[in-house]
């Protein structure tokens, strides 16, 4: 009888280890994303849109953290794709993180690449999209990392979540678009509609009926996976009286704060918790530009989706009984050039608690960013220039717009040691000093051009002013730097003054981000580690800004041992 007991108990006490090592155990997830072009349906007209699978938006991938995501892409289109994964970290997986020729040459028609990469230390919510041309206006999803398995949010857990996709919509081929723009010079044509996930909302022509509905129950607090997915334009939303509490950001956790209204840069995600603590009936969701360029068109439309509580939902059955259908209550959203909400929303965030910031600096770096004219090329013709006066436009950082090769991947040519590929060149600083956000000499409005990277030691401490210029237009731009979070310290208007705006420093709880909104008529300050060897490209996420050159790349060099070195290329990376 004790010896069966003692079994018992230990085949017990087996199971239980066996189930405890299950759920500690990270997984590796497998998919198939097929690029191809499928029939979408939107303000009454049929377009053959580029997709995931069909899905427009594209799937949603769940994963908790510390798991392994395989996505075998094959693209079955027209044009070339690449697929970023934004804001994962890609330790030492540099070659899985996307953007066309910085890390892999495209996959053309007919080719396939499957992406492998470990989600480390990051929760939250990010998505993907197409790094290739304007593919990502339709080639996006969601990417959603839940907590390791047996670990819980910092926050109570919500009773349902809901993941809302802000994107744009062009009534146009939007490749055509972008290629129009090139051709000319010119500005391209901006969208027709904002979607939440795909959906215009029925505030625009034949779009009522796809509305997105977001459920809530009287009582219940929600949680919402807000993410700008819009290809050129930083949106508002806000959720008709009801507060929004955010928890988290670009997948790490923050110190919890109310608003009313988000303000969210392409490329940026915010994680809120909303309670159902209002009279039962239907409320909208709605997001609307924020736009902070002068004297520019931009698209000026509303989309909106609707928050609706369980008591006054109206099913098929009960809308064909004649039931009254609720018209949905509207928030009030912010003038679309209402920079200071927008400021204010921004520098609401922080740690969750005291972090390490690196305090000595071995890089202080200082960027220049913004647009430029670029004169007419002798050879070209008038319809060639059709930006302001005859010109074309352009845009820089620290006077040098960037350049993609297309022959090879800067990483690549990086880790290869090739040559005539890239430089290494890329100046700490503006070459010459001005008034950046004053009246700029018409001298500084045409930057050189180059494919120019800045070398890193690994490990080295980095600092870097973002500095907006009024050169053509001040504007926000949504830098992101791929391969790394980074701390944000500080943001400001008007000139950095290193003297006295150092003191304004968050060396506490400032917030990890991967996409910093540089203020129009200002600066920000961002500092990280380079821990993470490779080739990673920092932009801005405004598509048409990084088609104009707003970029630069960062060239981290290995460090000691295995566990600091890029892993070798895969075999199955495109040749251009």
């Amino acid at each position: 009888m004790e010896l069966s007991c003692i079994f018992l108990l230990g085949l017990c006490l087996l199971f239980a280890s066996s189930a405890m090592s299950t759920l500690a155990n990270p997984k590796a997830h497998h998919h198939e994303f097929v690029i191809h072009a499928a029939p979408v349906k939107r303000l009454c007209k049929i377009h053959n849109s580029i997709t995931v699978n069909g899905q427009y938006p594209g799937p949603t991938l769940v994963v908790n953290n510390g798991d392994t995501l395989v996505v075998k892409v094959t693209n079955k289109a027209r044009y070339n794709v690449t697929i970023h994964w934004h804001g994962i970290r890609q330790m030492r997986t540099g070659w899985a993180d996307g953007p066309e020729f910085v890390t892999q040459c495209p996959i053309m028609p007919g080719g396939s690449y499957t992406y492998r990469f470990t989600v480390q230390g990051q929760e939250g919510t990010l998505w993907w999209h197409a790094h290739s041309s304007w593919l990502r206006a339709t080639v996006y999803g969601a990417l959603i990392i839940h907590p390791k398995q047996g670990d819980s949010y910092p926050f109570p857990k919500p009773n349902r979540q809901a993941t809302l996709l802000l994107g744009e919509w062009w009534d146009a081929n939007p490749i055509d678009v972008v290629r129009r723009a090139t051709r000319t010079g010119a500005g391209p044509n901006v969208s027709d509609a904002y979607t939440i996930n795909g959906q215009p909302g029925d505030l625009y022509n034949c779009s009522s009926k796809g509305t997105v509905v977001v459920p809530i129950d009287s009582g219940e607090t929600n949680l919402l996976r807000v993410i700008n997915a819009a290809l050129n334009q930083p949106l508002f939303f806000s959720v008709a009286n009801h507060k929004l509490t955010v928890v988290g950001a670009d997948a790490s956790y923050t110190k919890p704060f109310t608003t009313k209204v988000l303000m969210l840069g392409p490329g940026q995600t915010t994680d809120v918790l909303i309670t159902g603590d209002q009279p039962p009936s239907r409320y909208y969701l709605a997001a609307r530009a924020y736009f902070s360029a002068q004297n520019a068109p931009f698209d000026n439309t509303t989309t909106t989706a609707i928050l609706e509580y369980k008591s006054v939902r109206c099913n098929t059955t009960s809308c064909k009984k004649g039931k009254t259908v609720i018209k949905p209550i509207m928030p009030k959203l912010p003038a679309f050039n209402d920079t200071d909400t927008a400021s204010a929303f921004t520098k609401s965030f922080r740690s969750p608690r005291k972090v390490e910031v690196p305090t000595e600096i071995d890089e202080n770096l200082f960027f220049t960013i913004g647009l430029g004219l670029n004169k007419c090329p002798k050879h070209f013709q008038s319809r060639r220039c059709q930006g302001p006066n005859g010109t074309r436009f352009t845009a820089s950082m620290n006077n040098v717009s960037f350049v993609l090769p297309n022959n090879m991947s800067i990483l690549q040519a990086y880790q290869q040691n090739i040559t005539g590929v890239y430089t290494s060149d890329f100046p700490a600083n503006p070459p010459r000093k001005f008034d950046y956000t004053g009246n700029v000499s018409r001298s500084l409005w045409q930057p050189s051009s180059g494919t120019k990277g800045y070398k890193l030691k690994y490990g080295s401490r980095v600092q870097v002013v973002l500095q907006d210029t009024s050169i053509v237009t001040p504007e926000n731009h949504p830098i992101h730097l791929h391969g790394y979070d980074f701390y944000i310290l500080a943001e400001g208007f008007g000139n950095f003054n290193a003297k006295t705006d150092t003191r304004k420093f968050n060396h506490v709880d400032p917030p990890l981000r991967n996409t910093v909104s540089v203020p129009a008529n200002g600066w920000a300050v961002i500092r990280f580690v380079a821990d993470n060897p490779g080739a990673w490209v920092m932009h801005c996420h405004l598509d048409v800004h990084i088609n104009l050159g707003l970029a630069m790349a960062f060239l981290v060099d290995n460090g000691v041992g295995e566990l600091q070195t890029i892993e070798p290329p895969p075999a199955d990376l495109p040749l251009c």
